[in-house]
């Protein structure tokens, strides 16, 4: 490996991400500082670095955050989990849980392959039936009772299947609830009949998943989004 172990490059990427700074949450088409302006409880994240947490604060609000311990390295947040604030979240005070990792401690990143294999399994083994040490009780709840919404996503690449297949096997009634994914158009040399009729497809596909798409950018969606809330003529 050209830079060493696993770790060494899990620490390059999060020194390299980490010297970024934080969008601007005060644009309206911002998808951090839009989410943040909504009452939700819980907020689950796959991206390491901390902008969800930034743009609840910005919001007023005073987030708290964990990580999911998908290996033995990452501590469970035992003292969060076991008070009020980590079983039952609030708007004013939501939780932000990191499925992937964080900046913060480049151990617990899910990266490269056997990181997503690990992280399959664990869910897989340490699922419903074993005291949910991945997915605490209202992790476990956000993800069953209320629909979801990915952004940032796309329905072929890697992170989106291996996060979702997993969940649908581990978590009982995640399927029973309908969820939403914000999608580019397919990007390819090919005319727009052609592109429609792969949309349509994927559409189709991932009905059985439950999952309606809204094609188009992060921007265009929160665009929408903010129109229908009579924010944006």
């Amino acid at each position: 490996m050209k830079y060493g172990d696993a770790l060494h490059v899990k620490r390059i990427i999060c020194d390299e991400l980490g010297a970024a700074g934080p969008p601007d949450f005060r644009d309206p088409l911002e998808p951090h500082g839009l989410l943040a302006e909504f009452p939700l409880p819980v907020y689950l994240t796959t991206n390491y670095d901390d902008f969800i947490a930034r743009s609840l604060k910005a919001a007023g609000k005073q987030p708290n955050v964990a990580v999911c311990p998908w290996n033995r390295d990452i501590p469970y947040a035992e003292e969060l989990f076991g008070s009020e604030e980590g079983w039952n979240p609030q708007p004013d005070r939501p939780l932000v849980y990191h499925l992937h990792g964080n900046l913060a401690d480049p151990r617990s990143i899910v990266l490269a392959e056997d990181d997503y294999l690990e992280f399959v399994t664990s869910l897989a083994t340490e699922g419903v039936g074993t005291g949910q040490r991945m997915l605490p009780p209202s992790i476990l709840a956000a993800l069953t009772r209320r629909p979801l919404l990915f952004i940032g996503y796309s329905l072929q690449d890697w992170t989106f299947r291996v996060l979702f297949r997993g969940l649908l096997r581990a978590v009982p009634g995640i399927h029973r609830r309908r969820h939403v994914s914000v999608q580019l158009a397919p990007s390819f040399d090919t005319t727009r009949a052609d592109v429609r009729e792969v949309q349509r497809q994927l559409a189709r596909y991932y009905e059985d998943w439950r999952i309606s798409i809204f094609w188009g950018s992060a921007e265009e969606f929160c665009k929408e989004l903010r129109r229908r809330m009579g924010a944006v003529s």
